[in-house]
């Protein structure tokens, strides 16, 4: 069996990070199993402007940033297991995008942090 498909990867449909996410237009969430080791790796951006109801509007998700990409440990959560915000797991791939028209950038930035965290997996540094 080759190495890369002992890491089990689960997209999902929901987000994974931000108590803001709800307001969130894009959301990506996808869990990466190995051995006894669980990550969630969650992309959010275009935030909703709460204070323009009626318009769309966007506002950042933090300084300068209207997409944003973290990855957290698992925890089992009902019957998922899902990102513990306490736990968060450090890769070297961009984390923020600025502007409200990189969401192609964002979605692939969030494939390059799945890869990067699959080979750390793989090579045991988490």
């Amino acid at each position: 069996m080759n190495n890369k498909e002992e890491v089990k990867i689960t997209w999902r449909g929901w987000s994974g990070h931000s108590i803001c996410a709800y307001r969130c237009l894009f959301r990506l969430n996808t869990l990466l199993e190995y051995k006894n080791i669980k990550i969630v790796v969650s992309t959010i951006g275009l935030k909703m402007d709460a204070s323009y109801p009626n318009k769309i509007s966007f506002e950042e998700i933090g300084c300068g940033r209207h997409f944003e990409t973290m990855a957290f440990h698992a925890e089992k959560k009902g019957k998922f297991w899902d990102a513990d915000i306490l736990r968060e797991v450090d890769f070297d791939s961009k984390q923020s995008y600025k502007d409200t028209d990189n969401e192609l950038e964002a979605n692939e930035g969030h494939y390059k942090v799945i890869e990067e965290i699959k080979e750390k997996l793989l090579k045991n540094q988490i």
